[in-house]
């Protein structure tokens, strides 16, 4: 039986490269995959990229992309394996249904890597829906610079101090964004 995983965290936990190393496992064996990300992560062209140099071609997804379609018809001209989702906190609500759906009715697993929450606190659209639906949630581990696990994303500014209001999606690596633990965040945001 396929089952619809969400592996989350914060930034810099590796889930692009679990999610290429998962992919490279599938294909080692011979077994066909497909790999999306969002079209949003200009930083992306098209590539599923990890911060140790791993990377990997992808399709494309916008917010009006019917991925049980576009999943539906790749499965019928060859047959997937596995499914791997990057970026998947990027989702829409429909999408993640869209993503049940090719796990339930076509019977293709799939692996869906995300952010869990943005730069204050709250959570993703795609992965509050993924975190109420998946099958399986499995969270990754980032460090704090403190050692403790980082839960957390903190938007910081050019002078390295935190932001504390803004749109919710704004892209962006080790520029914008530190991985923290919930205190020094809480610490951060409180100036």
């Amino acid at each position: 039986m396929a089952k619809l995983y969400f592996y989350y965290s914060s930034m810099n936990a590796g889930k692009s490269s679990s999610l290429l190393q998962a992919d490279f496992n599938y294909r080692e064996r011979g077994m066909a995959t497909m790999l999306w990300t969002a079209e949003l992560d200009t930083r992306s062209e098209g590539m599923v990229r990890s911060r140790i140099g791993l990377e990997q071609g992808a399709h494309l997804y916008r917010a009006d992309t019917d991925l049980l379609s576009e999943i539906g018809k790749a499965h019928k001209h060859s047959a997937l394996d596995c499914v791997l989702i990057d970026e998947a906190q990027f989702l829409t609500e429909a999408q993640v249904w869209q993503l049940a759906a090719v796990s339930d009715e076509l019977g293709i697993p799939v692996l869906c890597y995300g952010l869990r929450t943005d730069f204050q606190g709250a959570l993703f659209s795609g992965s509050a829906v993924l975190l109420g639906i998946a099958d399986a949630l499995v969270e990754l581990k980032a460090v704090c610079h403190c050692g403790r696990k980082a839960t957390m994303n903190l938007r910081v500014g050019e002078d390295g101090n935190a932001i504390k209001e803004g749109e919710q999606t704004e892209i962006g690596g080790n520029d914008r964004y530190l991985a923290l633990c919930r205190k020094h965040f809480s610490t951060a945001l409180r100036g």
